[in-house]
């Protein structure tokens, strides 16, 4: 293993056994790297790593500090890694995504609140023809960021977050051919089930909306026989 790993693990143990705690200070770098038998420039290394996944603040003439190691800092770096991968992997983020949005969709139509909805609803009041590709691509992502949220798990939460990132969604990132105005139909179709506290309605609407738009078969003709089939989300 190499020095800096080896620094990098060191420091995790006293996290993860509690000798440093969310938001405590790192104690003086020369005193902390005799404390862990490592030289300063292996310490520097670890911190400079362990800062760029936020486990560390760096605070500059301030010191050191752990954050507050919540998940959506923690969960950073897969969205780092999302935005990294090659094309050919693209199918397997998104069939992560397929697995855990009609989950959080189930889970939200336990929890979400009048207000959670109607901000749902404000946000399907957009024509799906008014704004631009780029435009569209927010309001989808924005409407299943809330879903996520809504759900009530910070961890599920911050994966989706991550796995969405710049990766392209499979109808609301295209315009033409009524793609826009489909996954519009989808939206208020899983808002309706969010509203009537449907979690396997959510669920199936939010697989539909997920599900794949070449080379398998389309989501019309299951949409067709699902709970709530035509309904608008009012």
């Amino acid at each position: 293993m190499a020095v800096t790993d080896v620094a990098i693990e060191k420091i995790k143990s006293m996290i993860v056994t509690g000798v440093l705690r969310p938001g405590d200070r790192l104690p003086p770098e020369s005193e902390l790297a005799g404390a862990l038998g490592l030289s300063r420039n292996s310490l520097r290394e670890a911190v400079r790593a362990l800062s760029l996944i936020r486990v560390l603040d760096v605070r500059q003439g301030d010191g050191t500090y752990v954050t507050g190691l919540g998940p959506e800092l923690l969960l950073t770096a897969v969205g780092f890694a999302v935005d990294l991968h090659p094309a050919h992997t693209a199918p397997q983020f998104l069939a992560v995504r397929r697995i855990l949005e009609p989950a959080a969709a189930a889970l939200a139509a336990a929890r979400i609140t009048g207000p959670e909805l109607d901000a749902l609803h404000a946000l399907l009041e957009v024509p799906a023809d008014t704004g631009s590709e780029a435009e569209l691509i927010a309001r989808d992502l924005e409407f299943h960021r809330r879903i996520a949220r809504a759900a009530g798990n910070p961890v599920l939460c911050a994966l989706l977050d991550a796995l969405s990132g710049t990766a392209p969604r499979p109808k609301a990132a295209a315009t033409g051919h009524g793609t826009a105005a489909r996954a519009l139909r989808e939206h208020r179709a899983i808002l309706a089930a969010l509203r009537e506290r449907d979690a396997e309605a959510a669920r199936s609407w939010a697989s539909v909306h997920l599900a794949p738009t070449a080379q398998e078969p389309g989501p019309a003709s299951v949409a067709g026989s699902l709970p709530g089939a035509g309904v608008t989300g009012r």
